[in-house]
């Protein structure tokens, strides 16, 4: 079992359980961290091939703040090895053994270097958590996630100074916490609208929509807050946000009335080379900062093209 995630500023921390034949045939296996992302990806491919079997376990942002991060990356290990199809008799960790585990670990300094299990096991939750955060990206471009992965670089910091913290970052550490907006902030700095778009995308992961993109300039006339895609339909999105008088509160009338948007949307489908054409709709929701119980309201299919 391997870690990673534990030192980020910002994103989930993720674990991986590996288990191997002895005679795996795996060449090149080594510490996650030692290897270029193109031998990595390689490897992760080939690991997922021919391993026995695999776990992955993470804990979320908001549970890391909650119960510290130690305590998160021992939940994230055993909820890994609680999604192994085989249960282990022994776990070796890199580093510190899993304390009141109901499996006996075995704690191993620089595990990942000396144990071919367990730099599997690096490998696997490494590329796993990097997807993510490059995923998150699309969502948070300013802050250069893809580059990053979340850790406290100069470029991290920087970002963090100019646009505060986003609700991917950890607020428990003492970098984040300095620069946590308030809603005043967000108003006063007219980002409102900019905070919902965030929000509203990764309202919309959790019901299992992929982030295309934000801010998409279809013309002159025409800008869509954000592109998702479920189920292999193409869903533009346009938000209304409360309490922002930037955003048009009749954007339900507006988009029923305008069929001009049905041919916009549809010659940038194709010009774009989207693949098979794929139906669409509009969708609209309402973004409600203020309101801490309920904060989004979706209509799905204002209009659609099909």
């Amino acid at each position: 079992v391997d870690e990673v995630g534990r030192g980020p500023l910002a994103g989930p921390v993720y674990a991986a359980a590996v288990i191997l034949q002895k005679d795996h045939g795996i060449i090149g296996l080594n510490d996650s961290k030692k290897l270029t992302p193109k031998k990595r990806e390689a490897l992760y491919n080939e690991i997922k091939n021919k391993a026995i079997c695999i776990g992955l376990g993470h804990v979320g942002i908001e549970l890391i703040d909650k119960i510290n991060i130690r305590n998160a990356t021992f939940m994230a290990m055993e909820k890994a090895i609680a999604d192994l199809k085989i249960k282990p008799d022994k776990v070796l960790v890199d580093g510190e053994g899993i304390p009141n585990s109901m499996i006996p670990s075995e704690g191993i300094v620089k595990g990942d270097t000396k144990i071919e299990e367990i730099m599997a096991a690096s490998i696997i939750a490494k590329v796993t958590r990097d997807k993510i955060m490059v995923n998150y990206s699309i969502i948070f471009p300013e802050y250069g996630f893809e580059k990053h992965k979340g850790y406290g670089t100069k470029l991290h910091m920087e970002s963090l100074r100019k646009h505060m913290a986003t609700p991917i970052h950890r607020k428990s550490f003492n970098p984040v916490r300095k620069y946590l907006p308030r809603l005043s902030w967000l108003k006063e700095n007219n980002k409102l609208g900019w905070m919902a778009k965030k929000l509203c995308a990764m309202y919309l992961q959790e019901f299992d929509y992929t982030i295309e993109a934000l801010d998409v300039l279809i013309n002159n006339k025409l800008s869509i807050d954000l592109i998702a895609k479920k189920n292999e339909k193409l869903i533009f999105v346009f938000l209304n946000v409360i309490n922002d008088s930037t955003y048009n509160e009749n954007l339900t009338a507006i988009i029923k009335n305008d069929q001009s948007i049905k041919k916009d949307l549809s010659k940038y489908i194709v010009y774009n080379d989207i693949q098979n054409k794929e139906p669409w709709r509009i969708d609209i929701i309402n973004v409600d900062l203020f309101n801490k119980v309920s904060k989004f309201e979706h209509f799905e299919g204002i209009l659609k093209n099909n």
